[in-house]
């Protein structure tokens, strides 16, 4: 069977995380620059081989001191650290149309396993041709374990933010 390249294609995909703010709400955020290319066996994506990389400076969370927060030492270093990087170590099928991605994050220059979950949407032709194929992903990380971890108490008790990263992202990859 015959390798396929899918490429991302950025103006169709939209990479998000929400973290726990004085343990009460979730503050929202979003990566704007980012890259990921998928390797199959023909159309069998339990076959696939993914790499993607996330710009840390293009971090949006709507509040601009919030953001240059996130882009210091405190987090993601963004200036000795421009990138986190995901690589795929096997994606498992669950049922029809979802799957567990396992693979290997980087971030701050530490790496460790993770696992999305990922549905299926689908395979498709765009109105000028191109073949392309849908996928949601979801999953959950500790920060701390990549070295992101600032904190700061809180008077009720316990921290202003939680170590539990939730992480969702919607894509198109074209062929």
């Amino acid at each position: 069977m015959s390798t396929m390249k899918w490429n991302l294609d950025p103006t169709h995909a939209e990479i998000g995380f929400k973290v726990r703010h004085l343990m009460i709400t979730n503050v929202s955020g979003a990566f704007k620059k980012f890259n990921g290319e998928v390797e199959t066996d023909g159309e069998d994506f339990t076959t696939a081989r993914v790499k993607f990389s996330v710009e840390t400076s293009s971090v949006d969370t709507g509040n601009e001191q919030r953001d240059g927060h996130l882009k210091s030492a405190d987090f993601f270093d963004a200036e000795n650290h421009p990138n986190m990087v995901f690589e795929s170590t096997g994606m498992k099928k669950v049922d029809d149309g979802n799957y567990e991605l396992h693979g290997n994050l980087t971030i701050r220059e530490t790496t460790h396993p993770v696992k999305f979950d990922v549905e299926f949407g689908g395979i498709g032709k765009d109105p000028w041709g191109n073949t392309k194929a849908g996928f949601s992903l979801n999953g959950k990380i500790r920060r701390t374990d990549w070295g992101l971890n600032w904190n700061a108490p809180i008077e009720a008790g316990g921290v202003l933010v939680s170590e539990d990263v939730k992480i969702h992202a919607e894509v198109q990859f074209a062929k």
